[in-house]
């Protein structure tokens, strides 16, 4: 070892940090999907060991294969409620999205609304929903999606409102500086600058969203409102005894769930590719 290379105790940590990422990508891509397909088929047979085998499952937890026969069995209600419940989500989804991204926009040009604004997103983040639901329920009436629409959206703007505020606030003042000595128009600003910086904050917000939307949809059902659902389904075979055709349902609220984050998940992706380092 020479002198240079003794008198720089960081040189040999920097190169391996270096080669830390290089190691970790080298692991081959397929493993990504592999192992969780691997460990689901490991839980479903450890399952039907305990409950088919073994015979110590309590009453309302049947074998995968029961579940799976009413899932095809019954498939057209299981799907009429999956398309009830996905499209409650998706609107609180999209309406509870627009309405954050609006008063984040306002909060991040305006600083007396963004003090205005901290106290009703914290107040909205702590209400539950399973005491709100019912509320909303009644007020809309027991005809109407909206009650249940509404719980989905309130659920939905608080992941999407605390990113897209944070994205907002992440332009340097340096940047916009150089901008303003260019001549560019607020709106070039905004096109340049902030959405871009903004743009993979907003679908943070919207994965995280998505997936609170629907379980806001699913509980939602469980308290008052149109006799449909997937929700409904749920609470109402469960309580007659039915136990596997509930489970298929909670398989079709998990399949929501599913194409929801992986939907979103797809957009965060193909977003941060494109945009620059």
């Amino acid at each position: 070892m020479t002198s240079t290379e003794a008198r720089q105790p960081g040189r040999p940590s920097a190169l391996a940090s270096r080669r830390r990422p290089e190691m970790a990508s080298s692991a081959p891509s397929w493993l990504r999907f592999v192992a969780p397909v691997v460990v689901g088929a490991l839980g479903v047979a450890v399952w039907i060991l305990y409950v088919d085998v073994l015979g110590t499952a309590p009453r309302m937890l049947p074998s995968p294969i029961a579940i799976g026969n009413e899932l095809v069995l019954r498939w057209p209600i299981i799907w009429d409620a999956i398309t009830i419940t996905a499209t409650n989500a998706l609107i609180g989804l999209l309406a509870g999205s627009l309405i954050a991204i609006a008063l984040a926009g306002l909060a991040a040009a305006i600083r007396p609304i963004d003090g205005m604004l901290v106290p009703l997103v914290a107040a909205i983040a702590v209400v539950p929903i399973v005491a709100l639901t019912p509320i909303l329920n009644t007020m809309f009436g027991a005809s109407s999606q909206f009650g249940r629409q509404a719980v989905a959206a309130i659920a939905a703007f608080v992941p999407v409102f605390v990113n897209v505020l944070r994205g907002l606030r992440q332009t340097r003042p340096v940047h916009r500086d150089l901008l303003r000595v260019s001549a560019a128009t607020p709106l070039q600003e905004f096109r340049v600058l902030t959405l871009p910086t903004a743009l993979p904050y907003l679908l943070t917000g919207l994965r995280i969203a998505s997936s609170v939307a629907v379980i806001a949809a699913l509980v939602a059902e469980y308290f008052g409102g149109p006799a449909d659902g997937v929700g409904t389904a749920i609470a109402t075979y469960a309580k007659s005894g039915r136990a596997a055709l509930a489970w298929a349902f909670v398989a079709g609220g998990i399949l929501i769930g599913l194409v929801f984050f992986l939907v979103t998940s797809l957009l965060e992706r193909i977003v941060s590719r494109r945009s620059p380092v």
